[in-house]
């Protein structure tokens, strides 16, 4: 059953919800000293000194993201953005909360999640693909198109660990912006490709004229204020 919402000129949004962040809080324990042996900790245990402090980075997050939608992230650094991503693509789980995902999510958020370093960027392709969950016959597919966008057709036998940053950024992008999710997530990872590049993924995107997405996608990026 589709949702409908008002615009902000109180218009029915009629476009289904693809995904909806209700009431997500995250907070991580951060050590604030070390006990040196058992006697210390017992000590601090007594004290009531816990050893770490709770940092909390999200709290009572809430909104919704229809088909079709760009959507952006802002904040400054550490307030969360990143966090909030990672919780959307089931990296992290919320302390309190949930979030709802309606569609295939291909997420974009860490230079070298889901790669082997010690793997040609050919097999990585392969493997990258497959956590994405796609068959090799389906990988097969759309290899070329990769390697093609990515600009690396020299270098794909060689290893990742002999890639640069960029190089690593431009063949990860690639195979997402090629995997046709529904939902692309994606964090400030691109800001590591050249100008060129960073170009070229910008004119992959949704928001872009050139490439009409398709009816049922979504990005989310994070910008810094």
């Amino acid at each position: 059953m589709s949702e409908v919402s008002m615009t902000d000129n109180n218009t029915v949004d009629e476009r289904p919800v693809v995904l909806k962040v209700d009431h997500v809080a995250k907070s991580f324990r951060l050590p604030t000293e070390q006990a040196t042996g058992l006697k210390m900790a017992f000590l601090n245990w007594t004290k009531g000194i816990k050893g770490y402090t709770e940092q909390h980075v999200l709290r009572d997050i809430n909104f919704e993201v229809h088909q079709g939608d760009f959507f952006g992230i802002v904040g400054r650094n550490g307030s969360g953005k990143s966090t909030l991503l990672k919780i959307i693509s089931q990296i992290y789980v919320p302390e309190q909360g949930s979030v709802m995902v309606k569609g295939k999510l291909v997420p974009f958020i860490e230079l070298g999640v889901g790669f082997n370093p010690e793997l040609t960027g050919r097999e990585n392709v392969y493997l990258n693909g497959a956590l994405l969950g796609f068959t090799h016959e389906e990988i097969d597919a759309m290899y070329d198109d990769i390697v093609e966008f990515a600009e690396l057709e020299d270098f794909m036998d060689q290893k990742l660990k002999n890639y640069s940053s960029g190089m690593q950024v431009r063949l990860a992008f690639s195979v997402a912006i090629k995997a046709q999710g529904d939902i692309l997530v994606l964090d400030e990872v691109l800001a590591v490709g050249d100008e060129a590049f960073q170009r070229k993924c910008d004119n992959s995107s949704p928001k872009s004229r050139k490439i009409r997405p398709r009816p049922s996608s979504l990005s989310l990026i994070p910008w810094m204020r």
